[in-house]
């Protein structure tokens, strides 16, 4: 149950990073103080100066374009019921013929 993942809001991340680089110690000493692993830090450091993938520091979860997939994904779902619900009402009336 010690396996949870820990999430770090932005604004924590930047203080870490205030921290380390105003108070001059080593990053593992910021890290300990903070209860952080270095490692954590040194990430955080290189996302701060842009290198790795490209992507802005600190962007949180995933990335735009997922939640715009995840819309469209969410929208042909709702099409696709749309879609049976007038299949099956078209069944319906075609299987009672025309009034008189």
């Amino acid at each position: 149950m010690g396996n949870e993942r820990r999430v770090y809001q932005e604004e924590f991340k930047r203080d870490a990073l205030a921290l380390l680089e105003s108070s001059g110690r080593s990053g593992a000493e910021v890290a300990r103080e903070l209860g952080i692993l270095p490692s954590l830090l040194n990430r955080w450091q290189r996302e701060a100066r842009g290198e790795g993938s490209g992507k802005r520091a600190f962007s949180g979860h995933g990335v735009p374009r997922d939640a715009e997939m995840a819309r469209l994904q969410k929208e042909n779902a709702e099409l696709r019921e749309a879609n049976e619900i007038l299949k099956k009402a078209v069944a319906i009336f075609s299987l009672q013929g025309p009034k008189r």
